[in-house]
Parts: structure tokens; C-alpha cells; sequence
């Protein structure tokens, strides 16, 4: 790779990274700690990751255990997940909050998929359109009278190829994150 086109690789590559974050997010019937790394606590007047403040375990495959480090926050724990989008109603016992994760509905499923699909889409669409800037840049380069139009001819095919790589990878990413959901 053309070390002049490493940053448009980099893009490509934090896109995937988003991507791959997003889907940690959604839940497929199954607990997964992820769900809780957006969620912030009010810990001493600072907005605190839920992750900094207690012990996240998840037990069982459909529930999800916090055990904060300072008792006190129990009600700040339970009004932030309350606060989020997860959908899910927080049991407090006094001691650690729980999480139970209720069985996918086929419908909601493949609303899911739908929605993982969506956002497959979102990147496929960010990855081309840094394509589309690098084909921008190029253009601009080859103005300049010190590179040739083999040399632009070369580096438009590099950056071709490391878009059709990316979106076969984010491809990949959706197929994995449909079947894991659809899978009862």
C-alpha cells in the first residue's frame, strides 16, 4: 500500500471498528455486557462509565449482574439504565442490580436484522464515500507535474481494491451479526 493512501486505509478501517462497536450494542437474546459500555453513572457530580463504578458478570445467558463498589449509587445505577435505550426495567435487591434479558420474539428479531442491515449499509456508504475522496485526492495530485498517470492509474486501482476489501469485510460483519440473531 502507497504510503499516501494509508489515511484513507485508517478510515476504512475506524468505519469497520464503528461498525463492529454498534453491533456489540444490540442485543440478540443473550446477555452481553456490551449493552452497558454507552451507559454513564452520575458518580460525585462526574458523568462515570457504568463499567467504573461496580462489577459487571453476567451469570447466566440471559441476565446481567452489577454489584457497584459504593452501595450508595444503587439508585444512580438503576435510574441510568432506567434513562438508556436498552429496555430493560433494573432489579434492585440491595446489594447488586439485575438484568434479565427476556426470549426474542421472531418478530423482534427480525427487526433486528433489519436494523443490523441498516447499519451495514450506513458503513458500505461511509466507505465509499472516502473512496470518493481519495479519488479526490488523486485528482489533485495528479495536477502536480512530479507523478505520472501510471502512477495515478496504480494508486486509483490500490485504493479500489482497499474499498472492495472493506466492504466485503463489513459484508461479512453483517451476515455474522444477522445469523448470531437469528439464531434461537
Amino acid at each position: 500500500m502507497d504510503s499516501r493512501l494509508e489515511q484513507f486505509e485508517v478510515k476504512m478501517g475506524k468505519t469497520k471498528d464503528n461498525l463492529i462497536s454498534e453491533y456489540a450494542g444490540i442485543r440478540a437474546g443473550r446477555a452481553n455486557p456490551h449493552i452497558l459500555d454507552k451507559i454513564t453513572v452520575n458518580y460525585y457530580g462526574a458523568p462515570t462509565p457504568l463499567q467504573q463504578v461496580g462489577n459487571i458478570s453476567v451469570p447466566e445467558a440471559r441476565m446481567i449482574v452489577i454489584q457497584p463498589w459504593d452501595k450508595s449509587l444503587m439508585k444512580e445505577i438503576e435510574k441510568a439504565i432506567q434513562m438508556s435505550d436498552i429496555g430493560i426495567n433494573p432489579n434492585n435487591d440491595g446489594t447488586c442490580i439485575r438484568l434479565v434479558f427476556p426470549e426474542l420474539t421472531e418478530e423482534r428479531r427480525k427487526e433486528l436484522v433489519k436494523d443490523v442491515k441498516k447499519k451495514g449499509e450506513a458503513a458500505k456508504v461511509a466507505i465509499r464515500n472516502i473512496r470518493r475522496d481519495g479519488n479526490d485526492y488523486l485528482k489533485k495530485l495528479s495536477k502536480s507535474d512530479d507523478i505520472s498517470e501510471d502512477q495515478i492509474k496504480d494508486l486509483e486501482d490500490q485504493i479500489q481494491k482497499l474499498t472492495d476489501d472493506s466492504i466485503k469485510d463489513v459484508d461479512k460483519l453483517v451476515e455474522e451479526k444477522s445469523k448470531e440473531i437469528l439464531t434461537v
